[in-house]
């Protein structure tokens, strides 16, 4: 609510970001790390719809007046694990309390799992106003897809990206993940060349971090499937080289875009962003995040929803915000999420911008961590003089540890990671 009244107090609204979160699967992926729930038991999806319907309205009405939104992101868990017609009630719903800008002017999108649609559903999907299609595919290979639990096969997902294209969706995107079990550099030359071939608007490729002491269901994979971080690296070296001779543009990280994309114009002029999502052309929407562990980001300020159903729905049985925690930036955070941003979205710095929108002498203030990033540059990974930091080729390869640099919340007393283990 102190968020909600900062947002009044700033003057005419600006367009919002809005977030949905459904977080049921019909079966486990053993990669994900994701907030989900394993069930095929579809009546969990009608209670959870009736308690999602009821934060949407609490914060249609808290944002009254401020409530046009630009950017609508339906997430998981798997979205399409709701039938058609929850989804034409869910998104007349969120019509209802919010105001949607026309369909040429907001970005509409949704995950979907090939699997659990066909093409008239994709179709569908589009009627009910969504303009941006994510194709999760993970890896073409068949032994990969053994390893990880997820058998797709590479027509099932090619024939809905067709529909997606005749249905008139404005733009599809397509998900991979390098450093699944099994992978080496040519099934993941095979899986890109498939991909190229489909031709989508957008490219990402996440990592995989092989996390079993937290996340149980990666227990199941086995350690000796896994590649090497040499080879994890080769495959992502791999995926930039073909991805961009193929004509898509390096957006940074993960994200390759064609360059008639929002993205990869947004990035030459300067205003691409990265939220919780990764880029973004929506710099300054405040983010407003509905369901399980969803999270929030509104005036100079994080929030999360809880992340069990029990007590989500404890929460809302109370009229209350189902928020677990929060935090209000300083202006230490502010700045170190700027510099940040620079770095992931334009991998450059100036330093006179930073110093004209902030009250610090940045070679001062940051002292501690341009001594840490003299290895990086010892490495070639960027270049540092008195005016810019800039980023080398091979650094965008690394730019996360770059950042992780400025990163305050990050463990001081810990050994720095090792190059394999981030990328």
């Amino acid at each position: 609510i102190d968020a909600v009244e900062r947002v009044r107090a700033r003057g005419p609204a600006q367009p919002l970001s809005l977030y949905v979160h459904i977080p049921f699967c019909e079966s486990l992926c053993y990669y994900c790390g994701c907030n989900k729930i394993i069930t095929q038991d579809h009546d969990k999806a009608v209670v959870y719809l009736d308690y999602l319907k009821r934060e949407i309205a609490m914060q249609g009405q808290l944002l009254a007046g401020m409530n046009q939104v630009e950017q609508l992101h339906l997430g998981g868990g798997t979205p399409t694990y709701l039938s058609d017609e929850q989804m034409g009630d869910l998104m007349a719903h969120v019509r209802h309390w919010f105001q949607l800008a026309p369909d040429a002017e907001g970005e509409y999108s949704i995950e979907i799992d090939p699997r659990t649609v066909s093409p008239e559903r994709v179709h569908s999907l589009r009627r009910q106003g969504f303009n941006r299609i994510s194709v999760g595919v993970q890896d073409f290979d068949p032994e990969v897809q053994r390893a990880v639990n997820r058998v797709q096969p590479e027509d099932e997902t090619r024939d809905i990206i067709s529909a997606a294209r005749s249905a008139g969706f404005r733009s599809v995107s397509v998900d991979l993940i390098y450093g699944l079990p099994k992978q080496n550099v040519i099934s993941m030359a095979q899986t890109l060349a498939k991909v190229i071939a489909a031709a989508p608007d957008r490219i990402a490729i996440y990592n995989y971090a092989h996390l079993p002491h937290l996340f149980k269901p990666q227990r199941r994979i086995l350690q000796e499937d896994m590649p090497s971080g040499e080879a994890r690296l080769d495959m992502l070296s791999l995926s930039i080289r073909r991805l961009t001779e193929a004509g898509y543009v390096y957006i940074g990280m993960d994200h390759f875009a064609r360059p008639t994309d929002d993205l990869a114009i947004a990035q030459s002029q300067g205003l691409l962003h990265r939220n919780f999502q990764g880029y973004s052309t929506h710099a300054e929407a405040d983010m407003v995040a509905c369901g399980v562990s969803a999270i929030s980001a509104v005036a100079g300020s994080y929030s999360q929803n809880v992340k069990t159903l029990e007590a989500y729905y404890e929460l809302l049985d109370k009229g209350e915000l189902p928020i677990e925690r929060g935090i209000r930036l300083d202006m230490d955070d502010e700045l170190r999420r700027s510099v940040i941003q620079m770095l992931m979205c334009d991998f450059e710095l100036s330093v006179a911008n930073v110093e004209q929108a902030y009250p610090v002498r940045f070679n001062e203030y940051f002292a501690p961590e341009l001594e840490k990033l003299a290895p990086l540059v010892q490495d070639g990974l960027l270049s540092v003089d008195k005016e810019r930091l800039c980023v080398s080729p091979k650094g965008r390869l690394l730019i996360r540890n770059i950042c992780m640099v400025f990163d305050r919340y990050l463990n001081s007393k810990a050994e720095p990671l090792r190059y394999s283990k981030t990328i």
